[in-house]
């Protein structure tokens, strides 16, 4: 309920009321809201509350408007905390959700300038090209290339990529993995991005581009990785410090 003689601004706890009933799922996205009026006597408060507390959970994304219909939940963005090197199956997982792979080809590829610096490599070494579909809950989230190099992981199949790419560095392979450089940036979806993530002509994903190299063996690169992200579905996050 709502306490008027608390410290805590009245818009702000309708605010948390409304987000305890999206995280019971009593609210769910999709959802109609109850109008401004109907909040406004629930809860004794002015409908200038109520408007100021829609206003900022709009602006936060976490509500959106239809002119002529009323306020919706809208569907929420999964967050992957950048303070840490995690990979996709670990991050959903510690979400409670149930992460999946769609393999769409994996193949030998040898002398691309770009990936060989990448990867520190020859032009004469071959490289594993691992495309996948990443999903969480079964939905469509990232469109994701792993380029990682023969000699370091030996031969892959199918087997090795349905799971965790890190899962199966680490704990078959037997290597560890020290730290990543990662970039993020937004990027308007190209063909195969706008036919694996289900999204349309122009919108926009953030595309991401990370090396991650091996602990002991003299910062070996392990992985170069694309990975286009639905930016309606996904969200980065990171502390930092001055």
């Amino acid at each position: 309920m709502i306490n008027k003689d608390s410290p805590i601004p009245i818009y702000y706890q309708l605010e948390e009321i409304i987000k305890q009933k999206m995280q019971s799922e009593e609210l769910q996205p999709g959802d109609l809201l109850p109008s401004e009026r109907e909040y406004a006597e629930a809860y004794h408060i002015s409908r200038m509350t109520v408007r100021q507390a829609i206003n900022n959970m709009v602006n936060a994304g976490l509500l959106y408007r239809q002119k002529g219909r009323g306020t919706f939940v809208a569907e929420q963005k999964f967050e992957q905390d950048l303070s840490g090197l995690t990979s996709f199956s670990e991050d959903m997982k510690k979400r409670n959700l149930n992460p999946s792979n769609q393999l769409i080809s994996i193949q030998l590829i040898n002398n691309i300038p770009l990936i060989n610096d990448r990867l520190n490599l020859n032009t004469d070494d071959f490289i594993y090209e691992i495309k996948r579909l990443r999903l969480a809950n079964e939905e469509p989230i990232a469109l994701e290339t792993i380029y990682t190099p023969e000699k370091i992981v030996g031969e892959i199949d199918q087997a090795h990529v349905t799971k965790s790419f890190y899962d199966y560095i680490e704990n078959q392979l037997n290597l560890k993995i020290k730290h990543g450089i990662q970039t993020i940036e937004a990027a308007l979806a190209n063909k195969d991005e706008i036919k694996y993530l289900n999204i349309k002509k122009g919108d926009p994903i953030l595309l991401m581009q990370r090396t991650s190299f091996l602990i002991g063996q003299e910062g070996t690169p392990i992985e170069y990785v694309k990975s286009a992200y639905r930016a309606d579905k996904y969200k980065f996050n990171m502390q930092m410090k001055r």
